[in-house]
C-alpha cells in the first residue's frame, strides 16, 4: 500500500534496499510520515526555500519536506546503500530533490545556501550532531546564510541549547546559541518513533539567528567558553588563567570567585571581546 505522498512505506523501502541502520553512523530512522510532516510543518513556510538536510538515510524526512512543498531539497548522505532509495524519491518529484553524496562534516554549507532562501532541517546522525550546531552557530560572517535550523538532538543535548544561566544544563552549547540565536524546544519524540529505538528521548530544537547579535568574534567567545566549562566547579580566575585569569577578569569588570555557569552570554561575550 502505497504512503500518504505515494511513495511505498518506509519500512518497505528499508527491507528491500537491505538498510538496516548503523550505530557507527549515529544513524535512527524515523518512519512515521505524520511525524516528520510534523517536523517539516514546524520548519516554518518551505514553499520559497531550499531545504538542507542533513542524514537523509532512506529519506522520511526527506518525503515529508518535500510533501509539505519545499521548493527544493539538498539532501548530504554519507551512507551510499540509502543513495538508491533517494534516487526513487528523487524521480517521484523531478527537480525538487538533489543528492549530495558526502560528508556533512566536509561540506561547505555557505556555498549551498547562496542560491536564496535556505532553511536547514534535519534529525542529524546524534555522533555529529553537535560539532554541526557549533559549525553553524559560528561563522565569521553573519548573519548566516539560513533563515532557521530545525533540528532533531537527544533531549539531554536539546536542554544544554536552551539552557538559561544558573541551570545544571547551561554551558557552551547554551552561550553560543543563546549569543546568536533565539531558540527553543517545540516538542519531543519518543523512543519507539525510531528504528532501531535510542535509549533516549530525543527532541526537535527550532533556532532563528538574531540578525544584530552583541559583536564578539566566534573563536574568541569558543576559546572563552571552552575554558570556563571545561572546569565548571572551580572559580573563574581558576578555569580562565589559560587566558589570562585575574587580568582577563579585571578588564571586564567580572568578580574572579564567579562560576561559569552565573555567568551571561552578554558577560562571555565581554571576555571574548577582552582577549
Amino acid at each position: 500500500m502505497a504512503s500518504l505522498d505515494g511513495l511505498p512505506p518506509l519500512r518497505e523501502v528499508i527491507e528491500r534496499h537491505g538498510l538496516g541502520a548503523k550505530k557507527a553512523l549515529g544513524q535512527n530512522f524515523l518512519l512515521d510520515l505524520n511525524l516528520t510532516s510534523k517536523i517539516a510543518r514546524a520548519a516554518g513556510d518551505l514553499t520559497q526555500a531550499t531545504v538542507i538536510e542533513v542524514g537523509p538515510g532512506p529519506g522520511g524526512l526527506t518525503r515529508a519536506l518535500l510533501l509539505n512543498g519545499a521548493r527544493k531539497v539538498v539532501a548530504i548522505e554519507r551512507d551510499e546503500r540509502c543513495l538508491a532509495a533517494l534516487a526513487e524519491i528523487s524521480a517521484h518529484y523531478p527537480g525538487r530533490l538533489e543528492v549530495i553524496a558526502g560528508d556533512a562534516l566536509k561540506t561547505d554549507f555557505s556555498a549551498l545556501a547562496a542560491g536564496g532562501p535556505t532553511r536547514i532541517v534535519a534529525n542529524l546522525p546524534y555522533n555529529i550532531g553537535t560539532e554541526l550546531l557549533v559549525r553553524w552557530l559560528t561563522p565569521a560572517a553573519w548573519p548566516p546564510g539560513y533563515l532557521s535550523l530545525t533540528l532533531m538532538f537527544q533531549r539531554e543535548v536539546a536542554e544544554r541549547i536552551v539552557a538559561q544561566p544558573g541551570s545544571g544544563a547551561y554551558g557552551r552549547l547554551g552561550v553560543l546559541a543563546g549569543w546568536r540565536c533565539a531558540a527553543k524546544i517545540l516538542f519531543d519524540v519518543p523512543p519507539q518513533a525510531f528504528v532501531p529505538p535510542p535509549k533516549v528521548t530525543s527532541s526537535v530544537v527550532h533556532l532563528v539567528p538574531r540578525p544584530q547579535p552583541l559583536p564578539a568574534d566566534a573563536r574568541r567567545l569558543a576559546r572563552v567558553t571552552e575554558a570556563a566549562f571545561g572546569q565548571r566547579r572551580k572559580m573563574l580566575r581558576q578555569s580562565l588563567k589559560p587566558l589570562g585569569g585575574e587580568a582577563l577578569l579585571a578588564k571586564t569588570g567580572i568578580d574572579p570567585t564567579r562560576r561559569a555557569e552565573t555567568l551571561s552570554v552578554e558577560e562571555f561575550v565581554r571576555l571574548a571581546n577582552a582577549l
